[in-house]
């Protein structure tokens, strides 16, 4: 299915996650309200992979409102830690959603010496009334710091330099980081795809 919807439901409760997402639509002029300014439930993550848990949000919303809506999972992976946190990065955060701790808790389970590459990756879907979810997917790898530099961002950003750079995505204005994240790449296949 070819064309951007007019209006979506950004489903995630995850305020950075909005602000950054609706960063990324406001040029193609999508009118955007978010799953927790509609008081829309959490549903449960419970699937596999970032791209399970983008459908399952998706779905959720699409089907409690009636409207198009756009789910994204993402994450941090470090191939040192088996892929953890992967798709159980905010949950590392424990209830408070304390990303320092998070941070912490990354930094301590590397051994002394251990690689430090990472790669962050987001998962969308776009999820249209009696239509299946269109998927896709972008990454960027980095090299995880310590301590933590930089107050933009959210989540991990502080702790993560992307390849060919030396500021953290917490150091970086939001126009910089729009420009390479894996969510601007994932974003640019969305809009690809959809045209």
């Amino acid at each position: 299915m070819t064309g951007i919807p007019a209006k979506l439901v950004l489903a995630s409760h995850n305020q950075g996650k909005a602000r950054e997402i609706a960063d990324l639509l406001a040029p193609l002029g999508v009118q955007v309200v978010s799953a927790a300014a509609l008081q829309l439930a959490e549903p449960e993550e419970t699937e596999d992979s970032f791209i399970g848990n983008a459908v399952l949000k998706a779905e959720a919303a699409c089907a409690a409102t009636g409207l198009p809506a756009l789910a994204d999972d993402s994450g941090l992976a470090v191939p040192a830690l088996n892929g953890a946190p992967g798709i159980y990065s905010a949950r590392w955060a424990g209830p408070e959603r304390d990303f320092g701790l998070a941070m912490r808790t990354v930094w301590e389970a590397l051994a002394p010496g251990a690689d430090r590459r990472a790669r962050f990756v987001c998962a969308l879907a776009l999820k249209r009334p009696n239509q299946p979810a269109e998927t896709f997917e972008g990454d960027v790898w980095g090299e995880l710091v310590w301590p933590p530099r930089g107050d933009k961002g959210f989540g991990y950003d502080p702790m993560f330099v992307p390849h060919g750079y030396a500021q953290t995505f917490g150091e970086m204005d939001p126009e910089k980081k729009h420009a390479m994240s894996h969510r601007a790449r994932a974003f640019a296949k969305l809009v690809a795809a959809l045209g």
